[in-house]
């Protein structure tokens, strides 16, 4: 295959010669396994590891790759390779990494349009939807929703699941399929583009591997039976990796995210809840919190059911998130600080001891 085949263009050309990578290859990151990397490039699949020196000057987990960047490394003939750097992201999809204080997770890099993957039967929840749509617009990445099991339900009830989903959420595109019959999937296969990089985001179960191995065109992910209990598929992807579709479109299949903790800048939010943002203008106060305060023209827009009390209440919760994990991020930034300054005044001391 060509580096055209799995996303290499123009403006990543442009960045290899800006960035004097000219004496290295370049391959692309498509799976990950506890800082072991397999990268494709035009001559085949490597493993990789990074250099010393890369794995030195990192400050957090967002300066080693991830699956969806583009590298300059150095390929021996035992198809092993050194990833000497990375190239700039252009979209990183990231959310809080699970039990670790202050810290993100970096998804997937380099993402043109995300598959926000929802089963309609007993996984649908339009809350997280909202969640995964903060998210694609934090990382500048469009968002796509498809509901998945069509064949569970009755057209009725399908209606009235994209029907309450306009309501809450605007101008993005909605796609229902059914994996068993094959529904939807002919309007959803002509939104794939070649070239272009796609990343599913969901929950357990909801058929994502099964909705890969459709769009690809031949089985790449394994999927268990359906529980009888649950009507659910167990989801058996361990880890993320980037795939070529049938079509030249390429897709990041993930393991299923239970939770979708929020690393936002403003402008994820104020996309999601635009609406909230508009009438946010006409409050009395500035520094408006949007819960009590006389004045406000959002509680205001709440009462008279111009704001949906749902959508409300849920800009709220993750809001509350944002603010927190920011001020875990400052207070994580404050005592590596506070620690390089203990190690910097050890090795001062010890130096004078010598003496």
């Amino acid at each position: 295959m060509k580096l055209e085949d799995f996303g290499y263009n123009d403006k990543l050309d442009k960045l290899w010669i800006e960035k004097n990578l000219k004496d290295f290859e370049i391959g692309r990151v498509i799976s990950e396994h506890k800082e072991k990397y397999i990268v494709k490039t035009e001559k085949g699949e490597f493993e990789a590891e990074i250099t010393g020196n890369l794995r030195f000057s990192a400050k957090n987990r967002e300066d080693f790759p991830a699956v969806g960047d583009w590298v300059a490394l150095t390929t021996y003939d035992s198809d092993f390779a050194i990833i000497h750097k990375i190239l700039p992201r252009f979209s990183i999809i990231s959310r809080q990494a699970v039990g670790q204080f202050g810290e993100i997770q970096i998804i997937a890099t380099n993402i043109d349009y995300a598959l926000l993957v929802q089963a309609v039967d007993r996984d649908f929840n339009i809350n997280r939807l909202e969640r995964y749509l903060t998210i694609c617009y934090s990382s500048k990445v469009n968002p796509i929703i498809v509901l998945t099991k069509t064949d569970l339900i009755n057209e009725q009830s399908q209606a009235e699941i994209i029907e309450s989903i306009n309501q809450r959420i605007n101008n993005i595109p909605v796609f229902a399929i059914s994996n068993e019959t094959q529904d939807g999937y002919e309007a959803l296969k002509l939104i794939i583009e070649k070239g272009k990089t796609f990343c599913m985001l969901g929950s357990s179960g909801v058929g994502k591997s099964t909705l890969l191995n459709n769009l690809s065109g031949r089985t790449i992910m394994k999927t268990d039976a359906i529980s009888q209990s649950t009507n659910k598929g167990r989801h058996v992807t361990s880890h993320r990796e980037l795939i070529v579709l049938e079509n030249g479109g390429i897709l990041v299949d993930n393991p299923g995210i239970r939770e979708v903790g929020i690393v936002d800048t403003a402008y994820g939010l104020e996309t999601t809840y635009d609406i909230i943002y508009s009438f946010s203008q006409n409050c009395k106060f500035k520094d408006c919190t949007h819960i009590n305060e006389t004045g406000c023209s959002v509680l205001e827009a709440v009462k008279n059911g111009e704001i949906d009390r749902s959508s409300y209440e849920n800009y709220l919760k993750m809001e509350k998130e944002k603010i927190h994990f920011e001020s875990s991020v400052i207070e994580k930034r404050k005592k590596d600080k506070d620690f390089g300054k203990m190690v910097k005044n050890y090795k001062k001391d010890k130096s004078k001891n010598k003496y």
